[in-house]
């Protein structure tokens, strides 16, 4: 699969928009013409630019409002040509991007545009060039690529093809079935972006709205497949429109966008057998979460053990040559991480007390370690003692990590192999059964990212935005989850630092994960058995249980539980949920514990409760911490 994106698609000048690109992993990229003429040196000087980078410069584009013009505008469309052909040659690429007529003054007719293209394709021919025309979604008379295909097909001329952009023609709807008879040698070059559902205007939401393959709503991967049905075997290069990605990072949006074409390939593969597809093993079946790790010292390890104690936690091992401890309760399993060397003693020197890894349980570990490296993911490696598991691992959210176990190799027993077991105490548990969701904070101009990351690597799918709402602004919230609910895993973007989650980022100097979630399958014994043990739990307005029951319909018996042990409710039509949580630890973090009764959600509308509490407990701006 041959990659490129073109320049608009990320922030910055171009000599980083080109080394972004490069450094990603690109083979090729378009130069977008703003780009061009903002920057101050020669198209010769741009073009070696490139080529020192290993890419290839795929097209040159756009070149606007040519086919069908009256005279005189006729020939000043021919005489700007020329102009550009001037430029490419200087630049060393043979493509130019033609979009279909926006203009006023232009006159419709398909055997007319079609005779423009011919006579352009001649000029074109005699320098070498070629030609691609392109049906923008809101032309004035071609706005659909069967007909920018006819008038290419009229054209009959050897360098004048067509160009094919996913979302001009997933935004009308257009049949993508149409595209399979087209020629391949007359497709000149595919451009692909997606874009999340929204009705408005076709141009506004092209140009602000557009996103990587898999990060929209739209059938890019349908629509690439009936291009590799063709037997196409050129560029599939990225066009991309978006606010947030224009005030993003250069290097980061670049490397998503390489993400994304690898992923789209390795679908498209999977579906036909094409040039397109990839050698790497298919997305990694999740299992769920095999333990949490928090990076600590041995005096902040004192209240978290604490505390983890209370929720019916039990020390039931030590790491053989690390300051490292395991907590369990029946499938949860804890790590606190003391070792003052490693990187979890640097995570924690900058992050403070910090769930800074987890560990995926996976089908086949090696190969979903093999998946993730194909995808860009960044390895993570650090020495162990002779004789322990070196379990494989990538960087995650925050530059935390993300260890790969599964139960076919000696990495689903490293807490026998890499542990001594200890003596615990009796009757400890408090009836939780297993971590239902991680809850990972980060800032929302990541969501993008993060959410590509997970569902490209691992079997996995998310659920549409919900907003979360804070006393301090709003949090927008998306799920990653398998088909069982064996592995959920919440993302929340942050816009401020007034909300919890912001305040969060900003305390502990990144993303990462801010809440654990407990499942119980009796909220009200779990409740019980933790007052017990010492567990406070976060004390919630005594009004909202008065409108829970009016809402609901509550029996006023189970209203009076609820509010006695602080627990939340909420209903949906597959089922009940319960809610309860403790208070912040450190600067946001804190835990949840859950009972489901068929429900599928979060609770999200229990969100603005949970929060305002939560806050009520954080340290005032400014306050040192000691002053609580």
């Amino acid at each position: 699969m041959k990659t490129s994106i073109a320049t608009v698609s990320i922030s910055g000048e171009l000599p980083d928009k080109l080394e972004a690109i490069a450094r990603a992993g690109f083979d090729g990229v378009e130069i977008f013409e703003n780009d061009f003429l903002a920057f101050d040196r020669s198209p010769a000087e741009v073009g070696k630019m490139a080529r020192d980078l290993g890419l290839a410069i795929t097209l040159f584009q756009p070149f606007r409002d040519f086919e069908g013009m009256p005279e005189p505008l006729r020939r000043r469309t021919f005489d700007r040509a020329e102009r550009k052909f001037d430029l490419m040659q200087e630049l060393g690429t043979d493509l130019v991007l033609v979009c279909s007529n926006v203009s006023s003054a232009a006159l419709g007719g398909i055997d007319r545009a079609a005779a423009d293209f011919h006579e352009l394709g001649d000029r074109a021919a005699r320098r070498g060039l070629r030609v691609g025309y392109e049906a923008l979604a809101w032309g004035r008379f071609i706005n659909d690529h069967r007909d920018a295909w006819e008038i290419v097909r009229r054209a009959n001329h050897p360098n004048v093809g067509l160009i094919l952009d996913s979302f001009h023609s997933l935004s009308r709807k257009i049949d993508v079935n149409s595209i399979r008879s087209i020629p391949p040698e007359k497709i000149f070059i595919v451009q692909l972006a997606d874009a999340p559902l929204i009705d408005m205007d076709l141009l506004y939401w092209s140009r602000h709205f557009r996103n990587m393959p898999g990060e929209g709503d739209l059938p890019v991967a349908e629509f690439t497949e009936a291009v590799a049905s063709t037997g196409y075997d050129g560029y599939y290069s990225l066009e991309i429109f978006n606010d947030q990605f224009r005030g993003g990072s250069t290097r980061e949006i670049a490397a998503d966008g390489h993400r994304s074409l690898i992923y789209l390939g390795d679908q498209v593969g999977r579906r036909v057998k094409t040039a397109i597809g990839l050698d790497m093993p298919p997305r990694a079946a999740a299992e769920g979460v095999g333990f949490v790790e928090f990076a600590t010292d041995e005096d902040e390890a004192v209240e978290l053990e604490g505390l983890l104690c209370t929720l019916g936690f039990s020390k039931v091992a030590v790491h053989k040559s690390k300051n490292v401890s395991l907590y369990q309760q029946r499938d949860i399993r804890i790590l606190v991480n003391a070792d003052p060397a490693g990187f979890a003693s640097a995570a924690y020197a900058v992050h403070g007390t910090f769930a800074y890894a987890m560990a995926l349980a996976v089908d086949d570990a090696a190969q979903a370690y093999k998946r993730a490296l194909a995808l860009d993911a960044e390895p993570f490696q650090q020495a162990v003692a002779e004789g322990e598991l070196e379990i494989p691992a990538i960087r995650g959210v925050g530059g935390g990590l993300i260890y790969l176990i599964d139960h076919k190799s000696p990495l689903g027993h490293f807490s026998e192999i890499d542990f001594e077991q200890v003596q615990t105490e009796k009757d400890s548990d408090a009836g939780l059964l297993r971590i239902d969701h991680v809850a990972q904070t980060v800032g929302y101009d990541e969501m993008l990212t993060w959410l590509l990351f997970y569902t490209s690597i691992f079997e996995t799918s998310k659920t549409p935005v919900v907003d979360i709402i804070d006393p301090g602004g709003v949090v927008r919230s998306q799920v990653i989850e398998n088909a069982d609910g064996s592995l959920r895993i919440t993302m929340n973007g942050a816009e401020n630092r007034r909300t919890l989650a912001g305040h969060f980022i900003a305390e502990k100097f990144g993303a990462g994960i801010q809440h654990l979630a407990f499942s119980t399958d009796d909220i009200f014994a779990t409740a019980k058995a933790l007052r017990e043990k010492g567990f406070k739990a976060l004390h919630i307005s005594p009004n909202y249980y008065d409108d829970a029951e009016a809402r609901f319909g509550l029996d006023p018996d189970l209203s009076e539980r609820l509010k006695a042990e602080n627990i939340l409710y909420d209903r949906d039509e597959q089922g009940e949920y319960f809610q309860l949580y403790s208070g912040t630890y450190g600067e946001g973090f804190f835990f949840e514990i859950v009972e489901r009764r068929g429900y599928r959600g979060y609770g999200a509308p229990n969100a603005i409760f949970r929060i305002a509490a939560l806050k009520k407990q954080m340290r005032p701006e400014g306050l040192p911490k000691d002053a609580l």
